[in-house]
């Protein structure tokens, strides 16, 4: 088996040494290419073809953004976000670069974190990315595109009585674009509450709510604890802040600080089998693409209690994993393609109903 083959885009000289020396310390990888701003890392994908691009966001020539954008449109290649950006701005261009197709964010190293641990991680992440079979994101070619006006599922079949009263949502790996683009196909009056957990590191979490904000026809907001899950009729999206769990208990919204589950806190398990406790049958839930296993108990949890269950497709998934083990389980009372998760949820609302 070869070695997989990583191409660093960095303009910093030291910065991008030491990936190169990092990347190359590990057996089982081999850095084929550098540059120094995003045109020639571009120029270098087309030519190389490597596994997997390590890119930095703040670029001369041609930003990571952009570089991108056009990867993913003309040679679409696993890209990893090595970035120190934690202002407004460029977090947002991170997060731009997330919704364009790019798989995961990693900091750059300050000096303040362990070596190794910082190593680990970026060895981990290219060995992961390389094994996803990334799909053609054509933003380069067409601009920013958005999902089809509503129109009603076609299979004939009664999606969802009338008395759904909340939402929740969760996505890991390929999650920040996954959920743009169903909140960008959601109407300003949308009649339910949105519960979102969406897996990101800490340093970038931190802005995305703001951004989705941006995107959506919705509010998006962190939630804040005690505060009142919102009524139909209150259209909100309410996202789980950094490094804790969303819960609803009695009507409230809950922050919990207990351990991680599947390693990933905040936890979809946690809160979707929150949601089947408190709102049983009332409840819809939705779970889009992502690496390992959160979520699918839960899933499983809503299914039971008669709520309304949602999986992402595999063909629309950048990594089948949750929305996998969701099939496995029997949890996903409907498999669906990415765009057709948002039609689906509008006619389990009442969407239609409602608006007259």
């Amino acid at each position: 088996m070869g070695k997989i083959r990583v191409l660093v885009v960095e303009d910093s000289l030291t910065v991008r040494k030491r990936l190169v020396e990092v990347l190359n310390a590990d057996p089982a990888l081999e850095v084929v290419g550098e540059a120094e701003d995003g045109k020639t890392g571009i120029e270098l994908c087309q030519r190389l073809r490597p596994d997997v691009v390590t890119l930095d966001m703040m670029l001369p020539v041609m930003t990571g953004l952009a570089a991108t954008e056009y990867i993913m449109a003309y040679c679409p290649t696993p890209i990893i976000i090595v970035s120190a950006s934690t202002n407004r701005g460029e977090l947002f261009r991170t997060y731009e670069a997330l919704a364009a197709g790019a798989l995961d964010v990693l900091e750059k190293p300050t000096g303040e974190e362990s070596d190794d641990d910082w190593e680990r991680k970026l060895v981990a992440a290219v060995k992961l990315v390389s094994r996803i079979k990334v799909i053609t994101h054509p933003r380069a070619r067409l601009g920013l595109s958005r999902l089809a006006p509503f129109s009603a599922p076609s299979n004939g079949k009664p999606m969802t009585p009338p008395e759904r009263r909340l939402i929740a949502i969760g996505a890991s790996t390929g999650g920040p674009s996954a959920v743009c683009s169903i909140l960008r196909a959601l109407p300003t009056h949308f009649p339910l509450p949105i519960l979102l957990v969406i897996h990101i590191g800490r340093p970038f979490a931190t802005g995305l709510a703001e951004w989705l904000d941006g995107e959506s026809n919705l509010r998006v907001s962190y939630a804040k604890d005690g505060e009142l899950v919102p009524g139909p009729g209150e259209p909100r999206v309410i996202m789980a802040p950094p490094d804790v769990h969303l819960t609803v208990a009695q009507g409230k919204l809950r922050l919990v600080n207990d351990a991680e589950r599947h390693s990933c806190k905040p936890s979809v398990d946690v809160l979707f089998e929150s949601v089947a406790r408190d709102y049983g049958n009332r409840s819809i839930a939705c779970l889009l693409t992502g690496m390992g296993r959160d979520g699918a108990a839960g899933l499983l949890a809503i299914r039971r209690c008669g709520g309304m269950t949602i999986a992402q497709d595999e063909a629309t998934s950048v990594v089948y994993g949750m929305p996998r083990e969701a099939f496995l389980l029997g949890a996903a009372e409907s498999v669906l393609p990415l765009d057709q998760v948002a039609p689906a949820l509008m006619a389990a609302a009442g969407h239609e109903r409602r608006a007259r």
